[in-house]
């Protein structure tokens, strides 16, 4: 755990705890939600191709979890570390443009 805590650059095991949830809470959510979002796009699991439904799912997934990413953060009171991660993500993604809109 100190080696954890030292990495991420917090003080308490109750952060780590807040900061694990948050990253369970946000992958489940963001699955979760790209579901009804291909519907309501029009790509139905029915009468769609496997993998064109499949892979907008999967698509969809990773601006989805961004956004709740930094959102639960705010909401359990780690804004600043996930904003810090988030950043940091984008940016070995070679998505760093996105931050400066």
């Amino acid at each position: 755990m100190e080696k954890l805590k030292k990495h991420w650059g917090i003080d308490s095991n109750w952060q780590i705890l807040v900061i694990l949830v948050v990253f369970a809470v946000t992958g489940s959510s963001s699955a979760k939600l790209a579901g009804p979002l291909v519907e309501f796009i029009g790509i139905h699991k029915e009468n769609s191709h496997w993998l064109i439904y499949w892979s907008l799912r999967l698509l969809l997934i990773f601006p989805i979890y961004q956004v709740l990413l930094v959102s639960f953060g705010w909401l359990f009171g780690q804004f600043q570390f996930f904003w810090t991660f988030e950043k940091k993500m984008l940016s070995r993604l070679g998505m760093a443009k996105l931050l400066r809109l």
